[in-house]
Order: C-alpha cells, then sequence, then structure tokens
C-alpha cells in the first residue's frame, strides 16, 4: 500500500470514529497541586509503606478523576502508582514518552538541585486513546520522588 492510500485510508478512519476526536474532560493543575500536597502530607504522616499502599489503592483516596499519585526511588524504581500498582518494584528508569524523551529520569532531574518541578512530555490517555500533553508535578521527599500528572487541554 502507498502513502496517499495509507493517508486516504487513515482519513477515513477518523471519519468513522468520532467519539475519538473529542477528548475526555480532565482535572486540571491545581487539582493536581493539591493531590500532590495531600500525598506529601500523607507520607510524611503515615511513613511510606502505609502511604504507598494508599497510593496504590483505588479506595486509598488518592485517585481523583484522571489524577492519581505515583512515586519512584532515586534510581527509577516504582515504589507507588494508582494507575497500575502492579508496576511496584519494577524500573521505570528508561521508559520514554511518545516522542522518545526519558521521563522518569527528567522527573528524577528536575528535582536533583531543587525540592519540586515540572516536566512536560506527550502521553497516551487511555481514557480516549490519544496522545496529548501532560505535566508531571514532582516533590523529592528523601529518596522518593512523589508525584502527580494531568494533561493540558
Amino acid at each position: 500500500m502507498n502513502m496517499f492510500s495509507r493517508l486516504l485510508l487513515a482519513g477515513a478512519f477518523a471519519l468513522a470514529v468520532p467519539a475519538i476526536a473529542a477528548a475526555a474532560p480532565h482535572a486540571g493543575s491545581a487539582q493536581a497541586q493539591a493531590l500532590l500536597n495531600r500525598a506529601v502530607a500523607e507520607l510524611g504522616k503515615a511513613g511510606p509503606a502505609k502511604a504507598f499502599a494508599e497510593f496504590n489503592d483505588a479506595k486509598g483516596g488518592f485517585i481523583d478523576q484522571d489524577l492519581y499519585v505515583f512515586v519512584f526511588s532515586a534510581k527509577g524504581v516504582y515504589e507507588a502508582t494508582g494507575a497500575n500498582p502492579q508496576l511496584v518494584g519494577t524500573s521505570a528508569i528508561d521508559m520514554t514518552d511518545a516522542e522518545g524523551k526519558l521521563l522518569v529520569q527528567a522527573m528524577i532531574a528536575a528535582v536533583k538541585d531543587q525540592p519540586e518541578g515540572r516536566v512536560d512530555y506527550v502521553w497516551l490517555n487511555r481514557a480516549d486513546n490519544r496522545v496529548e500533553h501532560k505535566v508531571s508535578l514532582v516533590r523529592r521527599v528523601g529518596d522518593h520522588i512523589v508525584g502527580v500528572g494531568y494533561y493540558k487541554g
């Protein structure tokens, strides 16, 4: 199939699937910052084991709309993630975004010389199956990088 045929087929598919064209509503930066602040406070109050269990639990109070808390070690290993708790204990140090950006390495670098940072990237939004611009707010708490990401839009 030549390039022109592929473009025509892609265009026909896009017209046939209008639900994908409309982006799902997203929580914003203020909500992400508030969730991050709550998560950091809980980590300080409850300690890592209890806080991470709450962050991983869908009913633990740290998932809000399309927002969730994630935690990486300073070496890029998942310590918690409300998106997919099965990732806990796995290394994400070489994880890239949709454009090839080394995402976890960027988060670690963002808080290397300061306690808080922000990382912009592109990510597949599973709610609407679209690659969208996203921002993760990250904060260093001891040897942990705690974050919450939100879709721009």
